[in-house]
């Protein structure tokens, strides 16, 4: 009887997996680094100061526009849907806000959105300037 040679099978790396992984990672980190791009808000003029220091960025901006408008992520909101809005955001004490306001906005509109913002809770607000 001969004695047969057994065939031993090489080692492969399967690469076809591999590459599903990685092309999974590569959409995973597109959407993660989206949602961290920040609300641009609208073109304002903003009152200028010269203390003026950058802050991190916060959850959400609030644009005050030159007629009064209130708007949050590109929706018009009135007073009361901004507090529920804010209120809705779930760690509320946490929640970081920066107020925009046209510089011709008058102060007391101004006043009411920070208002606001206290009333559904939110302690951190900051306001947008334009450094000189």
């Amino acid at each position: 009887m001969i004695p047969r040679r057994r065939n031993s099978k090489k080692g492969r790396v399967e690469i076809i997996p591999m590459i599903d992984v990685m092309l999974f990672l590569l959409v995973f980190f597109i959407m993660i680094t989206l949602q961290m791009i920040t609300d641009k808000g609208l073109k304002l003029q903003l009152p200028t100061s010269s203390t003026a220091k950058e802050l991190p960025h916060p959850h959400f901006v609030i644009n005050i526009e030159k007629s009064g408008k209130v708007i949050v992520k590109g929706k018009e909101m009135s007073l009361d849907q901004l507090q529920s809005f804010l209120s809705a955001d779930g760690d509320v004490e946490h929640t970081q806000v920066t107020i925009a306001a046209d510089k011709v906005v008058p102060f007391q509109q101004f006043v009411h959105v920070m208002d606001t913002c206290q009333k559904a809770g939110v302690t951190q607000i900051g306001i947008a300037t334009k450094a000189t």
